[in-house]
């Protein structure tokens, strides 16, 4: 398990089943969205596992971040960022 943080976005690629089951991902919404390009500003912070596409989001004045299917990222709150799918997204998530 890799961990990086890319301040405010941090990316876990491949995180273990027992960190998964310990926040408890399987029961959270499920999101979906298409190839697409979009801004976003997150009001809480989100945590998000990816079941499957490729993303690069941008943090406003920040470095691009990319990650995809498999990964566990956390947004900040107060993040405003542009999203660019690549692939198709589908990812469980909550926020708080």
């Amino acid at each position: 398990m890799t961990s990086f943080m890319t301040s405010p976005i941090t990316v876990t690629h491949n995180p273990g089943s027992e960190q998964l089951e310990q926040l408890g991902v399987a029961g959270w919404s499920i999101w979906s969205c298409g190839v697409s390009c979009f801004p976003w500003t997150y009001d809480n912070q989100e945590t998000c596992l990816l079941l499957e596409g490729d993303v690069t989001v941008t943090p406003e004045g920040g470095e691009a971040v990319r990650f995809g299917a498999g990964d566990l990222v956390v947004f900040a709150a107060g993040l405003s960022c542009t999203w660019d799918v690549h692939a198709s997204v589908r990812k469980h998530y909550r926020f708080g």
